[in-house]
């Protein structure tokens, strides 16, 4: 499997977020393959950076392509976004665990494979991902990005657990995974 660069973050989110789907995340070693992404841009009223408007919450939406973009969602979740171009980014939503099973478990609480990585609070958790992350290059440890060669069929719906934008048909995912975090 090949690294994953900046230059792979500094196109359209949309693009990205089908795209990102098979690759091997890792934080600090933990992780898997991602099967499920949604795409947000600056021109989306579902997004942050709706209206281009920078604040001190959405400000890596707003750095260079290839950051993480790290916040907390309800004031509950940490929740994991990779930067694309100016205003976009891509959320992670769901992995198959792979690497660190044991720590992962541990972290959730949970033996049940399914439920480690089935959504993007329950991914941070497994992966122990919080705000300190927020900004910090992909491209560096702790995260690893490999992709893969092999694509196999990606399903495309509207995104999950939003009030605005519903009907985007933004959110991707491996078509028959049993790790997505809602069916399609």
């Amino acid at each position: 499997m090949t690294r994953i660069t900046r230059a792979f973050f500094d196109r359209d989110a949309d693009l990205v977020a089908r795209e990102l789907i098979g690759v091997d995340l890792r934080v600090a070693g933990v992780g898997g393959g991602i099967v499920e992404t949604e795409s947000y841009h600056g021109d989306d009223p579902a997004s942050h950076a709706y209206g281009m408007r920078r604040s001190a919450r959405n400000a890596s939406m707003f750095g260079p392509a290839g950051h993480a973009y790290v916040y907390r969602s309800y004031g509950i979740h940490w929740c994991l976004n990779f930067v694309c171009l100016i205003g976009s980014a891509v959320l992670i939503r769901a992995l198959v665990p792979e690497h660190g099973i044991g720590l992962m478990q541990r972290r959730r609480g949970t033996d049940d494979l399914r439920l480690l990585c089935a959504g993007p609070g329950r991914l941070c958790q497994a992966l122990g991902i919080t705000g300190a992350l927020d900004g910090a290059s992909l491209s560096r440890p702790p995260f690893s990005l490999r992709g893969e060669t092999q694509k196999s069929e990606i399903l495309v719906g509207p995104r999950i657990g939003i009030t605005k934008a519903v009907d985007f048909p933004r959110r991707f995912g491996l078509k028959d995974s049993i790790f997505l975090s809602r069916r399609f």
